[in-house]
C-alpha cells in the first residue's frame, strides 16, 4: 500500500478567502474516488488555524501500488483538479511512502 500525502499553503490570506479556497478544492477532489478506481482512500483536510506556521491544506490518499498512484496522476479527471490546485495554492510539499 502506498500513502500519498500533499500539503499546500493557500495564496488566500484572510479566513473567508481561505475557507472559500478550501471549499473549491474539496469540490474538485470529492468526486475523484468515484471516477478513478485506483484511489483506495482520499482525505482532504483544512488546518484548524491554531499554529500560524502550519500548512493550510492536507491531502492524504492511499493506493495499492506505485503504478496505481501514477495512473491517478495521469488520469484525465485529475487534470482539472490540478489546475484548481495551481490557481489556489503557493507552496507545496509531498511525500509518498509504503505502509
Amino acid at each position: 500500500m502506498i500513502r500519498h500525502i500533499v500539503s499546500w499553503k493557500l495564496t488566500a490570506e484572510d479566513a473567508d478567502a481561505k475557507a472559500a479556497a478550501f471549499d473549491e478544492l474539496a469540490q474538485g477532489f470529492g468526486p475523484l474516488p468515484a471516477s478513478i478506481p485506483e484511489i483506495k482512500t482520499l482525505h482532504l483536510g483544512r488546518d484548524i488555524g491554531e499554529t500560524p506556521s502550519n500548512w493550510d491544506v492536507v491531502l492524504i490518499m492511499d493506493f495499492e501500488t506505485t503504478a496505481d498512484l501514477a495512473a491517478y496522476q495521469a488520469h484525465p479527471d485529475h487534470q482539472p483538479v490540478k489546475a484548481i490546485v495551481r490557481r489556489l495554492t503557493g507552496d507545496r510539499m509531498a511525500v509518498d511512502f509504503e505502509l
